[in-house]
């Protein structure tokens, strides 16, 4: 249990690198690892992982380190990777095709259940074991099947009213790779992971744009 209420972005964040590595080093055979070694694992400070895990309470011992399995245990019980919650994935095409054929949903703590789009061409085809089905039976299958995470495949100017229908159907969680900015959508209590792919690819253009510009002056220094 949190001892805090109110856990910072940046921790949430750095949680699911903290479970990944701890998987890693599993399978390396390690049992237990010092904040130190996971730290430099990471290329993080050991104190920032001290500090990120005490917001949920006390783990390891002083002088011997963490158990990387019972620590990757307790940080998948907070993340909720064992909870298995039924998802939808809304909007058929090129992404979402990808995003439900390539993903293992079930080891990031999901389950996907259904795949729609609004499209008649796409209607009725298959995505992996997945027949896509049309929109018009969105509410019927949520009733149903109870799903609480929407995967948002669609376009910017069809987000605005698919989100309400979502959310009035029990959706409490969108992945939104619409573009669109949910938080505009008058929906309470909802959690939203917005990702912009373009986003991150000019990130890394910046790096390399960055990283000429310190050799370019270098070499005119010489």
């Amino acid at each position: 249990m949190s001892k805090n209420d109110k856990v910072s972005k940046s921790v949430i964040r750095r949680l699911p690198r903290y479970y990944r590595f701890l998987g890693e080093l599993l399978k390396e055979g390690k049992s237990k690892i010092s904040s130190r070694e996971l730290a430099e694992r990471m290329n993080v400070t050991a104190s920032q992982i001290r500090q990120d895990l005490n917001c949920f309470g006390g783990f390891g011992q002083q002088g011997y380190g963490y158990n990387a399995a019972e620590l990757r245990d307790e940080i998948g019980e907070i993340l909720g990777v064992n909870r298995n919650y039924p998802a939808v994935l809304i909007g058929a095409g090129n992404l979402g095709r990808a995003l439900c054929v390539h993903l293992d949903y079930e080891k990031y703590g999901c389950r996907l259940c259904g795949v729609f789009d609004n499209n008649e061409q796409l209607v009725g085809t298959r995505i992996g074991s997945f027949e896509v089905q049309p929109m018009t039976g969105l509410e019927s299958f949520c009733s149903a099947n109870k799903p609480v995470i929407a995967i948002l495949c669609i376009p910017k100017s069809a987000a605005p009213e698919v989100c309400e229908k979502l959310a009035g159907l029990g959706i409490r969680a969108f992945w939104n790779f619409s573009h669109y900015d949910i938080s505009l959508v008058n929906i309470p209590d909802i959690n939203v992971e917005n990702v912009h792919l373009g986003d991150s690819l000019m990130a890394l253009c910046y790096g390399i744009n960055n990283s000429e510009k310190k050799y370019s002056e270098g070499s005119e220094e010489q």
